[in-house]
């Protein structure tokens, strides 16, 4: 269906009251079924809705009343979303941790009854009891869940824990009631109590694991959101009031302390400080901020105090872009996680049929005396069964992952980006930014025929129009010399070559060598010698000149930065193989490589020929990342299978790659591949784990060994070891945190 407004948003909302893996799948069903809705996606362990929609043909509050009717929640208060399911998973964290004290309590006596085998007179009717207030007041929400799901056509884990539990008490009590009925067919009336009780104490002690184990997965998002404050000192007529974050607008004027972090986006309009933007940028020396400079959300203001005028607030800061796609990055799913959810789908009801077969089989093949043998596999087989590893598998690595790379500055888009990272070999570097500081000088100068203020200020008024990296060093160098802006006729930017403007009906240009060739001007043989030599140092060289005359030539130099060589060494140890591509002449290029031993290299690329080289690298069987800075690099960004941007603070090109690496360090390129490497190794070890204690759990508890050894699964064994499962799943995630790069 067609929509009139085109603009699609994405929002990223709490989920409440979600138990399973099925649960997600049930609420990502529903959203994405909404009309209006492109896109879903539910994160299980972070308890969050991904969704892309368009605002014109449903609304949060929309989805929220379809989520409801389908027995769960959303939080879709447009502030504080988060806050509020703290609140609310707080309260129930703290409500999980009194049921789980209560069953556990009733539980332990009955399974001492139970096993020591005590027979007093009315023991059964006490095990009754306990068992009751268990299931009752402990463990209602199993069944409350249970019920109110299937009246909406679906299973959860609540569903099995339900059935089971009250299979096995409903066995018992009516042996309690009516004894006589297995006793006159010559059978002991054996009672359960204690398999209902533990089965519930052991779920409940599972899931309270489980959330604190969650809770740990997303302490990375928690951090990155700890670091803007909760109020702000607003001006008002020159008084200062403390405000809620949440309350300032843009334009308001806010006042910043010595040692306080700044509140929101904004430039400074009295005063002046040194800033830590480390937390943002991953640069460790404080930048010096004074009247007009931009300062950001999070970041630590040092000794200076100053005032500013907020320009970004609430969800436009650089930190809340960051959150949010961090946010929705952990929320992403992994193209694996396709073939969990198709299993989580389904899991419920076939586990439900398998019991239905396990009782079948044993009454079919022991009768009335092997009827405690089926009732107790086919709880059993209830219990053990758990979609919940299954569904933690993929996202808490996903989470630990994702979020180690937000703590080491390592921005990454989407679980597709980290997937593919670790299967690169091939890595093109761009040089500019990438590989060198990124901030060029003009070192040298040469002027054939002299210089003068003319063609300085027709130079000055060409590079002030210019786009390309290097023109701001030769406007900087120029203004050194009192250079001044012309009125130019015309102006025209020729890609990948440099510049040309018309002046009095002249045209001068400015550009590479290739350019100097287009306009077949003469280069002198002692000019020759001084390019030659300049380009055997690593710096490159711009020509300028009028017609067909050469005016000037400048050497630019761009310092290696000095993690350069370290990271490129690194990358070439791991097995991936580097090429560095730059529009630099052959010298230039030649010598760069050479000192960074790189083996592979092209000079003299324009955009178009960097798209080209990706292609025939593919074109050969390789998996190639690119890195550039996401913007003049965006065609072969597009191409790579996965492009990777150099940026640091407001200067990310968030939009355009898939991972973005904040600190200008190169070294955290190699650790973002190890982490993609290593996060990926801990989902396939997860849902290794899951699928076989599923394959291995089930057959056991229906009693395959039975016949061999004698072997029957208690009902309370198999609660405890699906319990332990969904544990062991999130904790093996964890030990992403701990991995030192």
């Amino acid at each position: 269906m067609g929509f009139k407004g085109k603009e699609i948003e994405t929002r990223t909302l709490p989920v409440l009251d979600m138990s399973c893996a099925v649960c997600a799948n049930n609420v990502e069903t529903t959203v994405r079924g909404l009309n209006g809705v492109e896109e879903a996606t539910v994160n299980f362990a972070a308890n969050t809705l991904t969704v892309r929609y368009h605002p014109s043909a449903i609304t949060p509050l929309t989805m929220r009343e379809a989520v409801r009717a389908a027995g769960y929640d959303l939080v879709v208060e447009e502030e504080d979303p988060a806050v509020i399911q703290e609140a609310m998973e707080r309260k129930r964290y703290v409500r999980l941790r009194r049921d789980t004290i209560g069953a556990w309590v009733f539980s332990i006596p009955i399974a001492l009854w139970g096993m020591m085998g005590w027979h007093v007179p009315g023991d059964a009717w006490v095990m009754t009891a306990l068992s009751l207030v268990v299931m009752v007041v402990f463990g209602r929400s199993f069944y409350v869940n249970g019920v109110r799901h299937a009246l909406h056509g679906v299973a959860n884990m609540d569903t099995l824990v339900a059935l089971s539990t009250s299979i096995a008490f409903c066995f018992s009590l009516f042996n309690t009631v009516y004894p006589s009925f297995w006793t006159e067919r010559g059978l002991e009336p054996h009672v359960y109590y204690e398999a209902s009780s533990m089965i519930i104490g052991f779920v409940l002690l599972g899931k309270l694991l489980e959330e604190r184990a969650k809770n740990s997965t997303s302490s990375a998002i928690k951090g990155l959101m700890g670091l803007q404050p909760k109020t702000a000192r607003r001006v008002r007529e020159d008084e200062e009031e403390e405000v809620a974050i949440a309350l300032l607008r843009v334009g308001d004027i806010v006042s910043v302390r010595p040692g306080e972090r700044i509140p929101v986006d904004g430039s400074i309009t009295s005063g002046f400080s040194s800033v830590d933007e480390s937390m943002l940028s991953g640069e460790p020396i404080p930048v010096g901020k004074t009247e007009g400079d931009t300062v950001l959300a999070g970041t630590i203001n040092q000794k200076g105090a100053f005032r500013m005028r907020a320009s970004s607030v609430g969800r436009d800061t650089v930190l809340a872009q960051i959150v949010r796609m961090v946010q929705e990055a952990q929320g992403s799913k992994a193209p694996v996680q396709r073939i969990v959810d198709k299993v989580s789908a389904i899991f419920v009801p076939v586990v439900v049929g398998l019991a239905v077969i396990t009782f079948v089989v044993w009454m079919a093949v022991g009768g009335t005396a092997y009827f405690s043998h089926a009732l107790l596999s086919a709880v059993s087989v209830l219990v053990i069964a758990c979609p919940c590893a299954l569904g933690l598998a993929t996202p808490t690595a996903l989470m630990v992952g994702i979020g180690k790379g937000a703590e080491r500055h390592i921005l990454i888009k989407d679980a597709f980006a980290l997937e593919n990272l670790c299967k690169i070999n091939t890595i093109v570097l761009d040089k500019t930014g990438t590989l060198t500081e990124g901030v060029p000088a003009v070192t040298d100068a040469y002027w054939i025929s002299g210089e003068n203020q003319e063609a300085l200020n027709i130079l000055y008024e060409a590079e002030m129009k210019s786009e390309h990296p290097l023109a701001s060093a030769i406007v900087s160098w120029l203004e050194d010399r009192k250079g001044s802006a012309v009125e130019a006729d015309r102006f025209e930017s020729v890609t990948g070559r440099g510049v040309r403007l018309w002046v009095n009906n002249a045209v001068y240009w400015v550009g590479s060598k290739g350019f100097l060739d287009s306009f077949r001007a003469v280069v002198p043989v002692e000019v020759e010698k001084r390019i030659e030599r300049w380009e055997e140092e690593g710096k490159s060289v711009v020509y300028y000149g009028n017609e067909s005359e050469l005016l000037a030539i400048l050497a630019i130099s761009d310092r290696l930065k000095p993690t350069s060589a370290k990271a490129v060494e690194t990358l070439e140890a791991m097995g991936i193989e580097v090429h560095l591509l730059t529009g630099d002449g052959e010298r230039t290029a030649g010598k760069i490589a050479s000192s960074l031993r790189i083996s592979h290299y092209k000079a003299n690329v324009l955009p178009g020929g960097k798209d080209e080289y990706i292609q025939t690298l593919q074109a050969a069987g390789k998996k190639v990342a690119m890195v550039g800075d996401g913007i003049n690099d965006s065609q072969a960004l597009a191409r790579a299978d996965v492009s990777i941007a150099m940026g640091k603070g407001t200067d990310i090109a968030m939009d355009v790659a898939m991972v973005t690496l904040m600190t200008s360090d190169l070294m955290s390129l190699p650790d973002a591949i190890r982490l993609s490497r290593r996060t990926v190794r801990s989902i396939h070890q997860n849902l290794f784990w899951a699928f076989i204690y599923n394959l291995i759990g089930i057959p056991l508890a229906a009693g395959v060994l039975y016949p061999v050894n004698g072997l029957l699964l208690n009902p309370m064994l198999a609660s405890a070891a699906m319990a332990f499962s969904s544990v062991s799943v999130v904790m093996n995630s964890l030990r992403l945190k701990f991995v030192r790069f």
